[in-house]
């Protein structure tokens, strides 16, 4: 496939990445919550029309379906979310968000493309762009599934519960990647656990209020929760085998309005990462145990309640499909060029698609530090300082070499899969 690669790609000349970055810097100037991507979604599906797609918009709410069919062959999906974060951008950077949004609590908070999905969304409109181009070349169907809310692990459950797989049928292959704060240039691919499950929870801890200079008359939710918090450091640390991988990060502690008032109540939440289903259940119910035992040895008035904000499945490739698309990556990038993802754990909900399907999936990781900036921070030791990481306010993709390198990978993945055409 490396002389169909060749003639589909040389449509991605300077001029089209040239034009590729400046949908990059709109994207990153408009960024939109999860399950608001309305204007991110226009632009895709304008995009996709232009290129020749039927397109399909509100799947799942706010997500966009791009189908060519090319003759008989395989089915290829191709993937990118669009959703931004509630991030106050910090980048200095020209095209730096301004925007805000209310959020699904009714709070107006900063906007900023944090994750890099903006690099995503362009990458995916230049691969389909040049694919549908160079069609001659291949057979088959192409899918480019834009989707929404991947950071509130609701998109491609919304998708596939909307219909998605009856517009596509069942799919040969699942394709997607994401940005990392590796050198641009690069991509990183690996087969099997590649990143880890996650649950998200909110736990609603009852007292009973009352002044704060007579403490003896209240049961105080703030010392309930500090000592919750405490306790929850040990799930992990005494309850999951130093040879198991888990997380589990206490985010956010509220409680009271006055300095004098014991309040009523307090709320914590509590986010768990895991790499297997038996250390998945460990930490739920650790953390169950924890909660309601700290409460019943404070004489809460009432049980905790615990509830779900959100949850990711464990991310996956497929052995077999990882090995032809590494094998593409090589032959189109250099072996030097393609390295191990090693398992993170950073969570996505790329991988129900292909659950959903019973396809094989494939998610890989894009460069996109300065690499100049990365090998001398790793030279000195300054990793984590110099090249900040995906969700900071400072996380700032470089556009060229990201850009093309994104979309080559997307074309050259989908291409390994698809069936060579007859350009005769």
């Amino acid at each position: 496939m490396t002389a169909t690669t060749d003639a589909v790609l040389a449509g991605l000349d300077d001029a089209t990445c040239d034009e590729l970055a400046d949908l990059y810097r709109d994207l990153h100037r408009h960024p939109e919550l999860s399950f608001q991507e309305e204007r991110t979604a226009g632009v895709a599906a304008d995009r996709l029309r232009a290129a020749g797609f039927e397109a399909h918009t509100g799947v799942g709410g706010t997500g966009v379906v791009g189908v060519l069919r090319n003759g008989d062959g395989p089915t290829v999906v191709l993937r990118a979310d669009m959703d931004g974060l509630p991030v106050a951008e910090a980048t200095g950077l020209p095209y730096a968000s301004t925007a805000t949004a209310q959020d699904a609590e009714g709070r107006r908070v900063p906007l900023m493309h944090a994750c890099g999905h903006d690099v995503h969304v362009t990458c995916l409109a230049g691969a389909a762009a040049a694919l549908a181009a160079g069609r001659e070349r291949w057979r088959g169907t192409l899918v480019a599934v834009f989707q929404p809310a991947e950071e509130v692990a609701g998109g491609a459950r919304a998708m596939v519960d909307d219909g998605l797989l009856d517009l596509i049928g069942r799919p040969d292959v699942v394709l997607g990647q994401h940005v990392f704060p590796r050198p641009a240039g690069t991509v990183l691919v690996s087969p099997g656990e590649v990143m880890a499950a996650a649950d998200s929870l909110e736990i609603r801890l009852y007292g009973r209020g009352g002044h704060g200079s007579q403490p003896e008359h209240t049961v105080d939710p703030v010392v309930l929760a500090a000592a919750t918090v405490m306790r929850l450091q040990t799930v992990v640390s005494r309850e999951v085998s130093p040879f198991d991988r888990a997380v589990l990060t206490v985010a956010q502690i509220h409680a009271g309005h006055k300095e004098n008032v014991i309040a009523d109540e307090a709320s914590i939440t509590v986010n768990l990462r895991s790499f297997s289903p038996e250390v998945r259940r460990r930490l739920l119910d650790g953390v169950e145990r924890v909660v309601r035992a700290e409460a019943a040895a404070s004489g809460a008035p009432r049980p905790p309640e615990l509830r779900t904000l959100n949850s990711f499945p464990l991310t996956v490739n497929d052995p077999g499909a990882t090995a032809v698309v590494r094998q593409a990556f090589t032959a189109r990038f250099g072996a030097e060029r393609v390295t191990d993802l090693a398992p993170l754990m950073g969570s996505e909900d790329f991988g129900v698609i292909g659950a959903e399907a019973g396809a094989p999936s494939v998610f890989w990781g894009l460069g996109c530090a300065d690499p100049e900036t990365y090998e001398r921070a790793v030279r000195e030791d300054r990793l984590a300082e110099a090249v900040p990481g995906n969700h900071s306010p400072a996380f700032a993709p470089v556009i060229a070499p990201t850009l093309r390198m994104g979309a080559e990978a997307l074309v050259t993945a989908a291409l390994a899969w698809l069936t060579p055409g007859d350009p005769a």
